[in-house]
C-alpha cells in the first residue's frame, strides 16, 4: 500500500459498529449502493410534483409580474385579464384572508404586491385558468399600461449603491478579535484591495411548482417542490388565517433545490393554496423558467474591501475585511447567510487579529436567498484571493503561503468566533493530495510550457476547504423520524428531510437497514409529510443525513432493543448480545430469521413502530457578539486544478482536477463522490461562466438558458480525479460520517485561482495579482490581461501593487 492509498477511502470495508452489527461488502451501510430512485430517474418513472395525477377539476395558476424595479401601484384594472379566454378568477393581495407575507424570518416579503413593487418581476396578481397556457397568456397582460399603472420611484440596483446610500435589510454584522489595526500597521508587508464576485442562479432542473388540493373541514393538502415542508405548512396556514393542523404539505422528491427551494417555494405554495381555498378546486402553479428566474432570488453576489499585514513567509498578522452582500428587496435568509460568511472568512487559516464586517445591502432586485454553501463560499473566497495576492507580492508559491497560514495546535487552533478546531486534518490531507496530484513537478513543467508559449498560458492552483457543519441558528439543529416494522419483516421509514437528488433517502434507508441487519431492499422511505413528522427544519446546511439519519437510527434502535429482548427470551442469553446481520438475529448460539422474530413479536404484542428524535449537541451561538460554537464539526478537503487560457480570446479550459475530500467514514461512497463531483462543477460555474446581469432598469437580462450558461458535460475535465480521504468523524455522527453536500462547492476556488495564475504568467515576475473578477468569463479574463499589462508597464518592477482588482 502506498502513501496515498493509506489515506483514500476504499469503496467497501469491514466495520464493527458500536452496537455490535458487523458490516462487510454486502452490508447496507458503508458501501456504494445505488440511489434508491436511480432506476426511476433514468426511466422517467420518478414522480415529481408536476407528475402527480391531477384530480378532476384541476385549474392552473400563473403570475402577473411588475414592470418596474421600484414603483407605486397607482391603479389596477384587471377586467381585460378576467375576460381573457379560459380565465376563472384573478386574485390580488386584497383576496388574502390572513397575512400577506411569505418571508421566512421578517414579515417583509409580500406574497402579492399591494401598494408598491420592489423589484422588476415581483408578482402583482395571480390568474387562475382552465389550462397552464391560458393562465400564462392572461398573466402576460400585466405588461400593458392599461392593466396596471405605476408611478416609478428611484431604484437602487447594486450592493455598491446600497452601501453608499446606507440601505440595508438588516443591521451590519461586526466581528473583531485582537488588535488588527496595530498588527497591520506594524507588519513588514501590507496589501489592500477590492474584489467582487457575482451571484448564481440555482437552476434546479425541476422549477418551482405547487399543487394545492382543498380537503374537508377547511383542510388543504399542498404538494410542493420544497426543501422545507414545515415552513410551507406554516406560511400557507398564516396566509389563510388557519391553524397549522388544517394544512398538510408533502414532498416526495425534488428535481434539485440547491437552497432555492428552502424559503422561496413559499410564494408558489401560497398562491396555489389561496386559489384552491377561494375556488374550492385543486390548483397547480408551475412557473415557467423565465418567470422562475425573474421572481426568485439567487446566491448573494458580493463586493469586498480588504487590508492585510503579513511577514516574510506570507503569514497573516492582521486583517480587515468588509463583505457587502446584495440582499435584494427583503431580508429573506440574508442574516444567516451573512453570519455564515463571517464565520468562513478564515477558511483553513488561523487569523490572530482580524476585523470582519458583513453588510446586507437592500436593493430593488430579487430577494437573494440560500444557495449551496449558504454564505460560506462568499466568506472563504476573499481569504483565498487575499493569500494569492500576498504570495505574488512576495514572489512565493501560493501553496506555501497557504500552508504557512494553516490552523495548527495550541495557540493557533481557535477561530475568530471562538470555536476551537479540534478535528483538524487539513495538513495531512494536503500532503496526500500534493503527492497524488504531483503538484511540485507539474508546477515546474507548467513554468517551462509558459516560457515557450506566447499565446496559450497554463495555470496551476491549490486550494483547501474547512467548512463548518450545523445550522448557525441552534434551534434548527433538530429532527424527527418514524420507523414501522411490518409483520412480514419489511420496514417503512418517514423522516423530516427532503430528497432533492442528493441521496438523503438512500442514506437514511441504509442507516435503518444497518440497525436491523437487513438488505436495503427491505427498507422503504416514504414522502416527507408534515402530518407524519412535525416542526421539521429545512433540508439545508448539509445537515440532512446528520440530523435525519440520527433520528431514524434512534427510532430503529428502539425497535431493535425490543426485538433483542424477545430474542433473548426465545433463544436464551442476554439481549445486549443479540446480533442483527444478513437478515438473521442470532444470540447465545441460536438464530432465527428477522421476519420470524418480527412475527413472534407481533403475537407477543411487542410494539413494532417507534419515533426517533435527535438534537445536535454542543452547538451554541451568541448572535450579538458573533461568538460561540456554531458548528458540531468541520469537513475538510482540497483541490488542485490546472487550466489553459487563450490570451487572445479570453477562452479557457480546465485540463485536470485532483480532488480529495473528507466525508468521514462514508455511509455511501458512490453517493458522496457524486456530491463532490457535482459540487465542484457547480462551484466552478459560479466562478467562471454563470453571469447574472441586470440592465439599468433593473430587468434581469440573463433569465434563460440562452443567456445564462451553467457548466455542461464538456466543461468537465478529461482528467478528473476524485477521491475520499479516509477518516472517521471525531464526533459520534451516523457511522462516524461527515456531511458532504455543501463543502465541495468551495473546492473549485482552485479553478479560479488557476486562471489567475495563467494570467499572471503573461508578466513573469509581476509582484501583484491579476485583477480578475468573478465570474471569470472570457471578457473578465481579457480585462484582467489588459489591466495587468498596463499596471506592469507603468510600475517599477520592485513596486508591489496595492490594489488587487479594479472596479468593474
Amino acid at each position: 500500500m502506498n502513501r496515498t492509498d493509506a489515506f483514500v477511502a476504499p469503496v467497501a470495508r469491514k466495520h464493527a459498529d458500536q452496537h455490535g452489527a458487523v458490516e462487510n461488502d454486502d452490508a447496507a451501510i458503508g458501501v456504494s449502493l445505488p440511489h434508491e430512485s436511480a432506476a426511476l430517474h433514468v426511466s422517467g418513472e420518478a414522480t415529481y410534483t408536476d407528475d402527480i395525477a391531477e384530480l378532476q377539476g384541476t385549474l392552473y395558476a400563473a403570475l402577473g409580474l411588475s414592470r418596474h424595479a421600484h414603483a407605486r401601484i397607482v391603479s389596477m384594472d384587471l377586467d381585460a385579464v378576467r375576460n381573457a379566454p379560459g380565465v376563472i378568477a384573478v386574485l390580488t393581495a386584497d383576496d388574502i384572508p390572513g397575512e400577506n407575507n411569505c418571508g421566512p424570518v421578517l414579515h417583509d416579503d409580500p406574497i402579492l404586491a399591494a401598494d408598491e413593487v420592489l423589484y422588476l418581476g415581483q408578482p402583482v396578481f395571480a390568474v387562475i385558468a382552465e389550462s397552464h397556457e391560458l393562465a400564462r397568456r392572461a398573466a402576460a397582460l400585466a405588461k400593458s399600461d392599461d392593466v396596471v399603472r405605476y408611478e416609478p420611484l428611484e431604484a437602487i440596483l447594486t450592493a455598491a449603491a446600497a452601501k453608499a446610500a446606507r440601505q440595508f435589510v438588516l443591521p451590519p454584522l461586526h466581528l473583531r478579535r485582537g488588535e488588527p489595526d496595530a498588527k497591520i500597521a506594524a507588519a513588514p508587508h501590507r496589501l489592500s484591495g477590492t474584489f467582487e464576485v457575482g451571484g448564481q442562479e440555482q437552476f434546479y432542473l425541476e422549477g418551482q411548482v405547487a399543487y394545492a388540493v382543498p380537503k374537508e373541514m377547511d383542510g388543504m393538502l399542498v404538494y410542493s417542490s420544497t426543501q422545507h415542508p414545515s415552513e410551507m405548512q406554516q406560511v400557507v396556514a398564516h396566509m389563510l388565517d388557519w391553524p397549522a393542523h388544517n394544512v398538510v404539505c408533502e414532498c416526495r422528491r425534488m428535481g434539485g433545490g440547491f437552497g432555492g427551494k428552502e424559503s422561496q417555494s413559499a410564494l408558489f405554495a401560497c398562491v396555489a393554496a389561496l386559489a384552491a381555498q377561494r375556488l374550492r378546486r385543486p390548483v397547480k402553479l408551475r412557473a415557467d423558467r423565465d418567470d422562475d428566474f425573474m421572481i426568485t432570488g439567487k446566491r448573494h453576489d458580493a463586493i469586498y474591501e480588504y487590508e492585510a499585514g503579513f511577514d516574510d513567509a506570507g503569514r497573516v498578522l492582521g486583517a480587515r475585511i468588509e463583505i457587502a452582500l446584495r440582499a435584494g428587496y427583503s431580508a429573506d435568509l440574508s442574516g444567516a447567510v451573512a453570519t455564515r460568511a463571517v464565520c468562513h472568512v478564515d477558511n483553513a487559516y488561523y487569523l490572530s487579529d482580524v476585523d470582519i464586517v458583513a453588510l446586507c445591502c437592500k436593493t430593488h432586485t430579487q430577494s437573494n436567498t440560500a444557495f449551496r454553501g449558504f454564505g460560506g463560499p462568499q466568506g472563504a473566497l476573499i481569504m483565498e484571493v487575499m493569500l494569492d495576492g500576498i504570495a505574488r507580492q512576495l514572489q512565493l508559491d501560493p501553496l506555501d503561503v497557504r500552508i504557512a497560514n494553516y490552523y495548527g495546535v495550541g495557540e493557533r487552533d481557535t477561530t475568530p468566533y471562538g470555536q476551537r478546531v479540534e478535528d483538524n486534518i487539513i495538513a495531512p490531507l494536503t500532503d496526500v493530495l500534493l503527492d497524488s496530484s504531483d503538484y511540485r513537478t507539474r508546477r515546474a513543467a507548467i513554468a517551462a510550457f509558459n516560457a515557450g508559449s506566447p499565446v496559450l498560458k497554463r495555470g496551476l492552483a491549490f486550494s483547501p476547504v474547512k467548512f463548518g457543519i450545523s445550522f448557525n441558528v441552534p434551534f434548527l439543529n433538530q429532527a424527527g423520524a418514524l420507523v414501522h416494522v411490518y409483520k412480514d419483516g419489511s420496514v417503512l421509514v418517514n423522516h423530516g428531510g427532503t430528497e432533492m437528488g442528493q441521496g438523503l433517502n438512500t442514506k437514511v434507508a441504509q442507516v435503518v437497514a444497518n440497525q436491523f441487519g437487513l438488505p436495503l431492499s427491505r427498507v422503504r422511505v416514504t414522502a416527507t409529510d408534515t402530518s407524519k413528522v412535525a416542526n421539521t427544519s429545512a433540508t439545508a446546511a448539509s445537515t440532512g443525513s446528520d440530523l435525519n439519519g440520527k433520528a431514524a437510527e434512534a427510532a430503529a434502535r428502539t425497535i431493535r432493543t425490543r426485538l433483542a429482548e424477545l430474542a433473548a427470551q426465545q433463544l436464551g442469553g442476554h439481549a445486549d448480545d443479540a446480533q442483527f446481520a444478513h437478515g438473521v438475529v442470532s444470540i447465545n448460539g441460536g438464530a432465527m430469521p428477522f421476519e420470524q422474530l418480527v412475527g413472534a413479536a407481533y403475537l407477543a404484542r411487542v410494539q413494532l413502530w417507534s419515533d426517533g428524535f435527535y438534537t445536535t449537541p454542543k452547538v451554541h451561538w451568541d448572535a450579538k457578539t458573533l461568538t460561540g460554537h456554531p458548528f458540531y464539526y468541520f469537513a475538510y478537503g482540497a483541490a488542485v486544478s490546472e487550466v489553459v487560457i487563450d490570451t487572445l480570446t479570453g477562452e479557457w479550459k480546465l485540463l485536470r482536477a485532483d480532488l480529495l475530500h473528507d466525508a468521514g467514514q462514508s455511509i455511501n461512497p458512490a453517493i458522496d463522490i457524486g456530491q463532490v463531483e457535482g459540487g465542484f462543477i457547480q462551484g466552478m460555474g459560479w466562478l467562471t461562466t454563470e453571469e447574472l446581469w441586470w440592465n439599468r432598469d433593473g430587468r434581469l437580462m440573463t433569465h434563460a438558458p440562452s443567456t445564462y450558461k451553467i457548466p455542461a458535460v464538456s466543461d468537465t475535465p478529461a482528467a478528473f480525479h476524485v477521491q475520499l480521504y479516509q477518516n472517521s468523524n471525531v464526533e459520534p455522527t451516523v457511522f462516524r460520517s461527515k456531511a458532504v453536500g455543501e463543502p465541495p462547492l468551495l473546492l473549485p476556488f482552485s479553478v479560479f485561482l488557476a486562471i489567475r495564475d495563467a494570467i499572471a504568467a503573461t508578466v513573469p515576475g509581476a509582484q501583484h495579482a491579476p485583477p480578475l473578477r468573478a465570474p471569470a468569463t472570457p471578457e473578465a479574463i481579457l480585462d484582467a490581461l489588459d489591466a495587468l499589462q498596463s499596471a506592469s508597464a507603468s510600475e517599477p518592477a520592485a513596486q508591489p501593487a496595492t490594489t488587487d482588482t479594479t472596479a468593474r
